[in-house]
């Protein structure tokens, strides 16, 4: 495995390779053979695939919560553009050809952005919650998931965490995209939208559900790395079961390695 160890770029290389980045993408959505999904439908598909929700307000250590209130700001003007889009069989999703750029003339405010490991400030800031949902939820679905970048920082403990370490996905208009595709015999539609608490998904499909799954994690550690720091690893798998929920099939999804930011031997607080 390659070395994690962080390597310290100039503001203007960061800035290089992020424009750089950004053609090759628009170049890419322009020229590739790729058919993206674009059409949205005025009713939703019948059948129920999966849901899942995510808590909107959460307190985290050193983030004032006016980040997360803009963060909801941001969530509601970018569900708005994903909601009811249907991916028909062969059409690919990309959740940053339908978001397009995050910009205060669209609505988008100042929330907060994971940078190398820091938490900062960015106008649309807190759209990975929706992409790290839409992620998950995908795992839980027929659907292929042909582009997607984990998180290389585990910026905060684990707080009530109900899902395996490792089962999301980061985003950075336009290189770090998500992109899902229909490889299937019929159409799938992503609803997405904002409750009072929550940020609610759904995958909905025009036939009922043949196969479920079950997502978890294997061979999660914490290495102590020689240039002293610490990096969490683990992989991710699915059950996948029958309607007679029989084990099926038993998948390799992915493997994570993220560079810890916090202490990893917490010690206890009575001891």
């Amino acid at each position: 495995m390659k070395s994690l160890q962080p390597i310290k770029r100039s503001q203007f290389r960061i800035y290089m390779g992020t424009k750089y980045y950004r053609c090759r993408r628009y170049i890419d959505w322009v020229f590739d053979s790729k058919k993206y999904a674009l059409q949205k439908a005025s009713t939703r598909l019948p059948h129920l695939i999966f849901t899942h929700k995510t808590l909107l307000l959460r307190e985290l250590k050193d983030v004032d919560m006016w980040l997360q209130h803009n963060k909801c700001k941001n969530l509601s003007i970018a569900t708005s553009r994903l909601c009811n889009i249907v991916i028909k069989p062969g059409e690919t999703f990309s959740y940053w050809r339908l978001i397009g750029k995050t910009t205060k003339r669209k609505g988008y405010v100042e929330g907060m952005v994971l940078h190398y490991g820091k938490v900062t400030t960015g106008v649309g800031g807190g759209l990975c919650q929706l992409s790290n949902l839409i992620y998950w939820m995908t795992l839980h679905t027929p659907l292929t998931v042909t582009e997607r970048y984990r998180h290389s920082y585990d910026v905060f403990p684990d707080s009530k965490r109900s899902q395996p370490f490792g089962s999301g996905a980061t985003c950075a208009f336009n290189y770090l995209d998500l992109q899902i595709k229909n490889e299937t015999n019929h159409e799938y539609q992503l609803v997405v939208y904002l409750t009072d608490t929550h940020l609610v998904g759904e995958w909905r499909a025009s036939v009922p559900a043949r196969r479920t799954y079950e997502v978890y994690e294997k061979d999660h550690r914490i290495t102590a790395e020689y240039w002293g720091g610490y990096v969490r690893h683990n992989t991710i798998h699915r059950k996948v079961y029958n309607h007679e929920k029989q084990v099926v099939d038993d998948e390799f999804v992915t493997e994570n390695h993220a560079i810890m930011m916090y202490e990893p031997l917490l010690t206890d607080g009575n001891k």
